[in-house]
């Protein structure tokens, strides 16, 4: 399984979507789009998005914290 999280160390959504990927145990690979131009790029041409969070879980997009979809996409209960 591949998840991505595309973030920044300001945005709140951002903190709380990597707490709750820590919460159910999902390793995952944090993008600081702050520090990194490349993956702002990468972000948008995934997305449409310049907003964070981005996640990318096994190539689906999920633009913002979206527990539902991120719950649904992991299958977790």
């Amino acid at each position: 399984m591949s998840v991505k999280v595309y973030s920044t160390p300001t945005c709140p959504y951002c903190t709380m979507a990597k707490s709750f990927l820590k919460q159910n145990k999902i390793q995952f690979e944090d993008i600081d789009v702050s520090k990194d131009k490349k993956a702002v790029t990468e972000m948008f041409k995934k997305s449409g998005q310049m907003g964070v969070p981005v996640l990318d879980i096994n190539g689906k997009i999920i633009v913002g914290f979206d527990r539902d979809s991120i719950k649904s996409e992991l299958k977790i209960k």
